[in-house]
């Protein structure tokens, strides 16, 4: 867990590896994109104009989510919902408000919308397999504890930490998972008695030994953030393969094929990643349950699901519109 990566000198600003992810994957989407959409792209500074409101967007999005969640952090100082380089992003909102804006960009151009959402699923898949590396570098999306000999251990006072030393009534948890001494470990206590450690430097010798290699450290959890990375590299290939597949029979004249119209790629996208977070949640330990015994992820995720079949069905029956070519120089 590197939430910190290295201190730029004189300014003493900290990068965040969640940011720093986030931006490596902002900028291989992009070059993604540009790749696949060359063929029916008239200006490929289209793409970058379109993807650098998606970041602006996406990054408002991820914010305007974390403080939805976890609102109570913000209930007594509302305006540390601006302070966004102290952290605090959730990337399915980002991607909510991403894809929102780049869609309203392509139809205020007139631009191929199907098309270009072809290429940005793949584009996504991408993205989310760096900014996954980023919530496990940043300790956060955290999974449930685990015998497994993968499970990970975060370190002492970390997100997953603070979690198994409380009880978690949001999720059905009425006992900590891990019993650390309030009365020798207490640091301050929060919103509903959710209480939170003193800091590392605080404590004696053996205490430090304790929460570190004794009784007192954190249980072994499943590596969720490394499973939805892996998973994301996974589902970016058979993405791409299937836009091949697409491009394929609209080269040859065949694009009357089963989900070979353009914008099934994007369709199939949404049924997968619905799905597969679904399921991801059923690992994770972090977000509470809200609505119908589900989290907010996992009612997301049956949305777009079903969002992603009603397009494909629908795509599929809807006419290849004629694309034309892209300007040479591109």
């Amino acid at each position: 867990m590197y939430p910190e990566l290295f201190e730029i000198p004189f300014v003493h600003v900290t990068v965040k590896s969640y940011g720093l992810m986030m931006v490596i994957g902002f900028l291989a989407a992009v070059a993604m994109i540009r790749h696949l959409s060359r063929d029916f792209t008239r200006d490929p500074q289209l793409i970058t104009n379109a993807a650098l409101y998606s970041l602006l967007g996406g990054v408002i999005g991820a914010r305007l989510f974390f403080v939805v969640h976890y609102a109570e952090k913000f209930r007594d100082h509302p305006i540390e919902v601006l302070y966004i380089w102290q952290g605090g992003l959730e990337l399915l909102g980002g991607v909510i408000v991403a894809v929102s804006v780049i869609l309203f960009y392509l139809l205020y151009h007139k631009l191929p919308v199907r098309r270009y959402l072809d290429a940005l699923a793949v584009g996504l898949m991408l993205a989310l397999m760096f900014g996954r590396i980023g919530c496990f570098l940043n300790g956060c999306c955290y999974g449930k504890p685990t015998d497994l000999p993968w499970g990970v251990r975060f370190p002492y006072n970390s997100f997953a930490y603070v979690s198994q030393i409380n009880a978690d009534p949001q999720r059905n948890r009425p006992r900590p998972q891990l019993v650390l001494p309030r009365e020798t470990f207490l640091g301050y206590v929060g919103e509903n008695d959710k209480w939170y450690p003193k800091p590392y430097e605080d404590l004696s010798e053996q205490q430090k030994f304790e929460v570190t290699e004794g009784k007192y450290r954190c249980l072994p959890v499943h590596p969720t953030q490394l499973y939805s990375s892996s998973l994301a590299v996974f589902w970016c290939l058979i993405l791409y393969l299937f836009w091949r597949r697409a491009q394929g029979a609209g080269s040859s004249g065949s694009s009357s094929g089963l989900f070979t119209k353009p914008g099934c790629t994007f369709a199939l996208m949404l049924i997968v990643y619905g799905i597969l977070r679904f399921g991801m949640e059923l690992l994770r330990d972090d977000n509470p349950f809200e609505l119908d015994g589900l989290t907010i992820s996992q009612n997301i995720g049956i949305a777009m699901a079903t969002l992603g079949l009603i397009l494909m069905a629908v795509f599929q029956k809807m006419k290849v519109k004629g694309v034309a070519p892209a300007r040479d120089g591109r």
